[in-house]
């Protein structure tokens, strides 16, 4: 457990862009009829957003940065700091960052890092970038968070390609003398690390012409329960370290994996249904994206003028997870792009 706390940071904008191809799963080859009708049923994933082959995340994101830098005039020199978290980055090498900070003009000073995270990448990414605005001094930075799974996926597994779907976020943070305490809890057990993996394409397993593209393989049953045994105590021991009751917490937003697990995780946490807001059915699992996502798209209207305590949790590869208290609005929140 790494459990801490960080004073004095506030998210100011949460913007998110997804691609304009979407695929209804009713429609897969793949799968007979009957077995899309209790797929898209139980697992409560009818619709995916797909990228063509020339849209990557870091296109995602910028898209996202873009609508927020001309609704709300932000300029490329208001940002210190930039962290990028994906594990579907453009290229194997250089990271992200570098090909935001020349697209978007940012200032050769810029703080950059990129982070390979999967589901759980928004609640780590904004523990980061908090953690560095606090400790730097940095005014204000940009958390980009996205991925094109599909992209890693073998169109003839029907275990993986009704699930994921392509999307990216921008979040902006600012210091903040009246910013209310962030509280992250962060763990990971590393047994895990089959549960859902990329076989192919490091150092340790390259691919070659006979391999063919590497694919992404999930074991759900092991995410399943990985996810019961783990994320349900990492909750509650944020609540109790943090002090607050979770009867407090207006939201609990969830990493949209399925509906199967998610409606595991608040029944057992005893929250109800309405405090658990799902994009499932219109978005997919859109891997690290899905927090900011779900909180743009359920309650991003209501934020522009209301404060809410929100619980963000984050779980998967890895197998890794976190979760975050935070005091979240009034916040910008724009209309989706859709690229």
């Amino acid at each position: 457990m790494a459990f801490f706390q960080i004073p004095g940071i506030e998210i100011k904008d949460v913007a998110a862009a997804v691609p304009t191809n979407s695929v209804d799963n009713m429609d897969l080859e793949c799968l007979g009829y009957t077995d899309r009708m209790n797929f898209v049923q139980k697992i409560g994933i009818r619709n995916r957003r797909v990228a063509p082959s020339n849209l990557c995340a870091s296109d995602l994101c910028i898209a996202a940065t873009q609508h927020l830098f001309k609704l709300r005039g932000y300029h490329q020199d208001d940002f210190g700091a930039l962290i990028f978290v994906t594990q579907t980055p453009d290229y194997l090498l250089p990271g992200n960052c570098t090909f935001v900070q020349n697209r978007l003009g940012l200032s050769n000073s810029t703080y950059m890092l990129d982070i390979n995270q999967g589901c759980a990448g928004y609640v780590y990414g904004l523990a980061t970038l908090a953690g560095v605005l606090y400790s730097t001094g940095i005014e204000r930075g940009l958390l980009l968070v996205g991925d094109t799974v599909t992209r890693i996926l073998a169109q003839s597994d029907n275990t993986t390609v009704p699930i994921f779907s392509d999307a990216g976020s921008a979040t902006v943070l600012e210091r903040s003398a009246n910013g209310n305490v962030m509280y992250f809890n962060l763990g990971a057990d590393g047994t895990g690390t089959n549960v859902i993996r990329v076989e192919h394409g490091g150092s340790r397993n390259p691919v070659d012409k006979n391999q063919g593209a590497p694919y992404l393989s999930m074991k759900g049953i092991d995410v399943l329960n990985y996810s019961i045994r783990h994320v349900i105590p990492n909750i509650s021991q944020l609540l109790d370290l943090s002090g607050y009751d979770k009867d407090h917490v207006d939201y609990f937003v969830f990493h949209q994996a399925n509906r199967i697990l998610n409606e595991c995780l608040y029944k057992k946490l005893g929250i109800s249904s309405e405090k658990a807001p799902e994009t499932l059915g219109v978005f997919g699992n859109t891997s690290c994206a899905t927090i900011p996502l779900t909180i743009n798209h359920c309650i991003g209207k209501y934020l522009e003028t209301s404060t809410v305590k929100l619980v963000l949790s984050g779980f998967g590869v890895g197998f890794s997870w976190g979760s975050a208290l935070i005091e979240l609005g009034p916040v910008h929140c724009p209309d989706i792009v859709e690229i």
